[in-house]
């Protein structure tokens, strides 16, 4: 399947992510456009299962996508383990009124409790 572009390049798209994913982390939810939040949640939700196994390899592959430590400390000490015996579904996306201005599509995407 391919993944959306963004109408970005993909150096400043990975960046994005990696931004986002870290103030999600941060924050618990973000509000954002639609079509980066369905994005968003397929990156945040493989980082989320990588530190479900807390060891050093996957500590070192969650650190190449978010440079923050505290945020990666934060993800592996307290959201992790929180989300040990689910399968999947980590994030939800809720739908929003359009932007005013140029109308865009909005949307809160959030840790699940």
């Amino acid at each position: 399947m391919a993944k959306r572009k963004l109408q970005k390049r993909s150096s400043h798209r990975q960046a994005m992510f990696k931004n986002m994913a870290t103030s999600l982390f941060r924050e618990g939810r973000i509000q954002t456009t639609l079509p980066k939040a369905k994005e968003l949640r397929s990156y945040a939700e493989k980082l989320i299962t990588t530190a479900k196994t807390n060891d050093l390899a996957s500590r070192r592959k969650v650190m190449s996508k978010i440079q923050d430590k505290e945020v990666v400390t934060k993800l592996f000490d307290e959201i992790a383990p929180q989300y040990s015996e689910r399968p999947g579904g980590y994030t939800r996306i809720l739908k929003m009124y359009p932007r005013r201005g140029d109308a865009a599509k909005q949307a809160i995407i959030e840790l699940v409790e």
